[in-house]
């Protein structure tokens, strides 16, 4: 495949998007439980909000039909490896195999070619970059953490999210933990009330 156009600094990943337009991009990372994936959906759509969800491997296996929804209601699915393995400890080889697995799991699902990979545990190294790019894919990150996996309150994530908010935000949530998807309504309105669009 053609190599992503990388960044002027190629050994890092996207953090956030360069626009001048008052938008944000929602991500989740699934890799626990599919259990709240209805609500998730509901949520969004109420919302105009259409999120990426960074699927490891192991999850898209396990949750065919949450996936298939999430697709289904316009939602991207992109890859988050496909065993969520600490990507900077690995050969370009098996990089290459943790992507590509992922990759056909979403293709066989969904029917789409992504192009969009995220390390596990946000770790990454030159190798990983590199690689992801000159296989043809774009290594995103975020540059607002919720924390919500650590079961943080409503109040608490919308702290942590709010006034960190600039054009071109990338914001990490999880689906599969205790307050996220139930934080999601009022996570999404303070948003809004920024005045910025997803």
């Amino acid at each position: 495949s053609t190599p992503a156009s990388a960044p002027a600094s190629p050994t890092l990943p996207i953090y956030s998007v360069e626009t001048d337009e008052k938008v944000v991009a929602v991500t989740f990372d699934a890799a626990w439980n599919a259990d709240d994936i209805d609500n998730i959906i509901g949520t969004l759509d109420k919302y105009g909000c259409k999120a990426t969800f960074f699927a490891v491997g192991d999850w898209l296996v396990k949750y065919p039909d949450a996936v298939k929804k999430l697709s289904g209601a316009g939602h991207e699915i992109a890859n988050h490896s496909d065993t969520h393995a600490h990507l900077n400890t690995l050969s370009t080889e098996k990089l290459i195999t943790e992507m590509e697995e992922c990759d056909k799991k979403i293709l066989d699902l969904t029917g789409v070619k992504n192009v969009l990979c995220r390390a596990p545990y946000g770790e990454y190294n030159d190798n990983v970059i590199t690689t992801c790019y000159q296989s043809g894919r774009y290594p995103i990150q975020w540059d607002i953490d919720s924390l919500d996996w650590k079961n943080l309150t409503t109040e608490e994530m919308i702290k942590r999210i709010v006034p960190k908010l600039k054009n071109g935000s990338i914001i990490l949530l999880h689906n599969g933990t205790e307050n996220t998807a139930g934080a999601l309504p009022s996570i999404l309105e303070a948003i809004k009330n920024e005045g910025y669009s997803f």
